[in-house]
């Protein structure tokens, strides 16, 4: 089994859906219980075992290289970026500093709950199969959804494999929580530029090589203000660290 020790944070995007509170700050620099959500993603990639962090940068970008100066809980390398390259386009740019091995990647917005006697990060690296799968994405059932959302993104077929919402009538049980672990191999025809991970994520559901991992605790979006507020409320009664 490959002992996955590097993590990638996507930490580029401005958040406009967070309006004022990313005025004068990043959105992974928004705090959630007197700490910011990026500090939220290293305290979980160190319990993992992941020693070391790309973060990819754009959007007053200088103020979270500023933020983690005296963070010495991983080994932080940046990629910036001039315009933001979006998810996929940001982590192409950046795989030329890294080790050509799996990683594991987060979205900055994502906060979640662990079940008892479970680790997300350090049990997906556990199930991580590269005989399998070349990526394997976090799946959240939409019932342990802390906010009321309408729909899913995903099914999952009788066969284990996920299945893409592709119409706004379908109905999906699933919601990609963030979380994924790849392989870097999955990004060598792709092109340099701006795009989204979900072109990716099609090319190996159509392959047969994306896999899922159920997360068994409860999950929040922090990407509204009404959001931040909600998590708030939750973390301030139920510390995560």
């Amino acid at each position: 089994m490959t002992k996955i020790t590097q993590g990638f944070i996507l930490a580029a995007g401005r958040g406009t859906r967070m309006r004022h509170l990313t005025d004068d700050k990043p959105k992974p620099l928004v705090e959630v219980n007197g700490k910011s959500l990026i500090d939220y993603n290293i305290r979980r990639l160190k319990n993992a075992g992941i020693t070391n962090c790309m973060i990819n940068l754009c959007y007053k970008g200088a103020l979270i290289k500023e933020h983690l100066a005296s963070n010495t809980e991983l080994n932080f390398q940046f990629s910036e970026e001039q315009e933001a390259l979006e998810t996929g386009g940001g982590i192409k740019n950046a795989l030329s500093q890294m080790k050509n091995a799996p990683f594991v990647v987060l979205n900055s917005d994502a906060l979640w709950t662990e079940a008892p006697n479970t680790e997300l990060i350090k049990d997906m690296c556990a199930a991580w199969d590269e005989k399998r799968f070349d990526m394997l994405m976090m799946f959240v059932p939409l019932k342990h959804a802390f906010q009321h959302i309408e729909n899913g993104d995903y099914n999952i077929s009788p066969e284990g494999f996920p299945k893409r919402r592709l119409s706004p009538n379908e109905k999906a049980d699933y919601l990609y929580g963030g979380v994924l672990i790849t392989h870097p191999k999955v990004f060598d025809s792709e092109p340099e530029g701006r795009y989204s991970l979900v072109r990716i994520f099609d090319k190996l559901e159509k392959e047969k090589r994306l896999g899922v991992y159920i997360h068994k605790g409860g999950w929040f979006h922090v990407g509204t203000p009404e959001s931040v507020l909600e998590a708030e409320a939750y973390f301030k009664l139920h510390p995560l660290f």
